[in-house]
């Protein structure tokens, strides 16, 4: 009873530290957060717009990459909105409920990217190591139960976590030492011994992110070994170029989300900017590259853009 006390103790809510230590850095990163936000709503909402508008881009991979445009658009809204409001208004408050929420959703939509990467490195490999069965394989029907297992799946370690972690003792502790309800944070305001929770942290680390990976490297390599057996000079470049994007989103989202449980229980202020830093990297920046990413060198995508663009003329001109 008294341990039920103590983890409902402070049902009114939670204090976000954030950056609030570092108040110059704190006002140069709302305007520059502001900025990063809306070209992520952008940049994804197009991807998103695009793989519908054109039939060329009714492809399982710009399936998934619409499937991943769509996750980073929830991602970043799980905690950029609240952020950007606490800033400006200094509270740095959230409610109870609302902090559960953000931790859940938050963590689902990573887990989620982390396993839709590794789904979207099995169909490049399909693709390049696999061609003349390619459509066999990566039917639609195959296409859509890989998302959703990824969606399930990520959601699922996300609810155990959840549970796991506001099931523990705070003894009155409710300062939050990040921008945004996470795990580590909220294990640092325990009264008791976390190494529970943190062996099953650890644990859903090497499942959703560590074997992900492994399975990534694994299909790089038998593309790598594909593409250096195609002949024509076009045929590798077009290999390279559409897999190096998928290649630097990966190195990105798992080297930030990884690095970032090194500070876990940060002891500096160094360390402690450092690890909401990366957090903050894997959080907004990585989603508002992803776009630029996979469509900077895509033709297939630019030709889209072309048509879209050229449809809207025409129809000016009609009008005029």
């Amino acid at each position: 009873m008294r341990r039920f006390n103590n983890t409902f103790h402070h049902l009114s809510g939670f204090v976000l530290v954030g950056f609030s230590e570092w108040p110059k850095l704190e006002m140069f990163l709302f305007v520059i957060i502001s900025i990063f936000y809306i070209l992520t709503l952008l940049g994804n909402s197009a991807i998103i717009f695009l793989s519908r508008f054109d039939p060329r881009l009714h492809t399982p991979m710009y399936f998934f990459l619409a499937n991943l445009s769509f996750l980073d658009l929830c991602y970043t809204t799980s905690t950029v909105p609240q952020m950007l409001i606490n800033i400006h208004s200094h509270k740095r408050s959230i409610s109870y409920v609302g902090c559960i929420a953000q931790l859940f959703i938050f963590l689902g939509l990573g887990s989620s990217e982390c396993l839709l990467l590794s789904v979207m490195a099995f169909d490049r490999y399909v693709a390049i190591c696999q061609p003349l069965h390619y459509k066999v394989i990566m039917h639609s029907r195959l296409c859509q139960q890989l998302a959703t297992v990824a969606w399930i799946t990520g959601f699922s370690n996300s609810l155990v976590q959840t549970v796991l972690t506001f099931l523990l003792p705070r003894c009155g502790q409710y300062r939050v030492e990040s921008f945004f309800c996470e795990v580590p944070a909220m294990l640092q305001l325990s009264c008791v011994d976390t190494w529970i929770n943190e062996v099953e942290m650890y644990a859903a680390v090497i499942v959703i992110k560590v074997i992900p990976v492994g399975l990534i490297l694994f299909s790089y390599i038998n593309i790598f070994r594909a593409v250096v057996r195609i002949q024509s000079s076009e045929g590798r470049k077009k290999a390279f170029n559409t897999c190096g994007s998928h290649l630097l989103v990966v190195i990105m989202f798992y080297g930030s989300a990884i690095s970032g449980y090194a500070y876990m229980a940060p002891k500096s202020n160094s360390a402690k900017l450092k690890g909401k830093l990366l957090a903050l990297f894997y959080g907004l920046i990585t989603p508002m590259l992803n776009p630029l990413i996979y469509t900077l060198r895509n033709k297939d995508v630019k030709r889209a853009i072309n048509k879209l663009l050229g449809r809207e003329q025409e129809q000016g001109w009609n009008m005029a």
